[in-house]
């Protein structure tokens, strides 16, 4: 008996792919995966209901442990892709792994997923499973299936697909983000109603201000309470979100070149993405973070193409390592306006002097104010002279 095991959500295309791949792949027994990455509960139910009534042998992995330390490791590389803080792109090699792992330990020889050939989950789910001697199979993709062909394929076959759905728009989430896209979306020159937000609130007057605890880079604590990667996302994630942090309204460009809008929110993320940078602010040198730049630009990239187990990336996490050593520290963001702005920081890894830096400070050790009338001397110089011979030829 041949069996194929597939990444099963329970919406429209992952519940067509069951019958098709007994139909159009010839094999004997489908099985389905659904992996928590922090999803609603709302979601597994429906993928449980979804697989009863297809008969489907159903697993759910709990990933969110494994998740959210990833989340964490993207903190560190203060992890962003034009302009937002990675989440699908970081859940998706989480969840194929788990997918990966179920299929192997149930026999199966094949493996599929229910992605178009236009987005970027496709690549992502992919480059894990292609590691592996199991057959990949993309039934949407590879037969050019449309969503008026699926929905008339179900009908057809009376495949109860109402389980999953999202309505007007197709709505992704996990722990550390939730991207909404799809119908009216799709024009970027649409204003989004108010109801496609779900964790956010309209930003307010309202404020308030909490302390965030690193250590090594990884934030620990909330307030002083330490806390789990789950639950301080969670936490945070309430929090933030009813002061309206986390929003991103973005013309992204994916991997195969396509431009497409999205809109996200992520308040956890947007919390601890500008704490941890704040606290980098302080203990680490000028050539350290500028260079830190670089490092973070190439995982990040990385990341979004769900190659986060890449040689490079473990070269580039050794650098960040050997920083974050010093990321030990507490910073205080205050939420205003829909944003998460830090406004203290403390840390014994300071590379900093107020005595030094002070305007009211005459001398310090070996530092005069005077010291520096020769290094103004010497700054600009070679300017200076390339313009006077200029001034002269002219």
């Amino acid at each position: 008996m041949t069996r194929v095991a597939l990444a099963f959500s329970g919406g429209l295309d992952t519940t067509v792919c069951v019958p098709l791949l007994e139909e159009e792949y010839g094999y004997d027994e489908v099985i389905g995966v659904t992996v928590d990455v922090g999803q609603p509960a709302e979601e597994f139910e429906e993928a449980e209901e979804t697989a009863e009534a297809l008969n489907l042998e159903h697993y759910v992995v709990d990933a969110k442990a494994e998740f959210a330390d990833l989340c964490f490791d993207s903190v560190r590389a203060n992890a962003t892709y034009q302009g937002y803080p990675l989440g699908t792109a970081l859940a998706r090699p989480v969840i194929a792994s788990a997918i990966l792992e179920v299929a192997e330990e149930q026999g199966c020889t094949g493996i599929a997923h229910g992605c178009t050939g236009k987005g970027n989950d496709q690549l992502r789910f992919e480059a894990v499973w292609r590691d592996s001697d199991l057959e990949v199979i993309a039934p949407v993709r590879e037969l050019g299936l449309t969503r008026e062909w699926e929905q008339e394929y179900a009908d057809e076959k009376d495949l109860p697909v109402e389980g999953g759905s999202g309505g007007d728009w197709s709505i992704d989430t996990n722990l550390w983000s939730r991207s909404v896209e799809g119908d009216e979306l799709e024009d970027p020159n649409y204003v989004p109603p108010k109801e496609i937000y779900d964790w956010t609130d309209d930003p307010s007057g309202d404020t308030e201000e909490i302390e965030i605890t690193f250590e090594n880079g990884y934030p620990t604590a909330i307030d002083g309470e330490e806390m789990d990667p789950v639950s301080l996302i969670e936490h945070l994630n309430e929090v933030a979100g009813t002061y309206g942090v986390g929003r991103t309204d973005s013309m992204e460009d994916r991997m195969l070149g396509l431009k497409v809008r999205e809109n996200y929110e992520h308040p956890a993320a947007t919390t601890l993405l500008n704490a941890h940078e704040a606290l980098e602010g302080l203990v680490l040198t000028q050539e350290e973070r500028e260079f830190k730049q670089l490092i973070d630009q190439r995982w990040a990239k990385k990341g979004y193409e769900g190659l986060i187990d890449a040689p490079l990336v473990s070269a580039l996490e050794g650098f960040i390592d050997e920083t974050q050593k010093r990321v030990t520290g507490t910073v205080t963001i205050r939420f205003e306006g829909g944003q998460a702005r830090a406004v203290a920081r403390d840390s014994e890894y300071a590379a900093y002097s107020a005595e030094h830096a002070s305007f009211d400070t005459e001398s310090v050790g070996k530092i005069d104010q005077e010291d520096a009338t020769g290094v103004a001397k010497y700054h600009g110089f070679q300017r200076r002279l390339a313009n006077s011979v200029i001034d002269e030829d002219d």
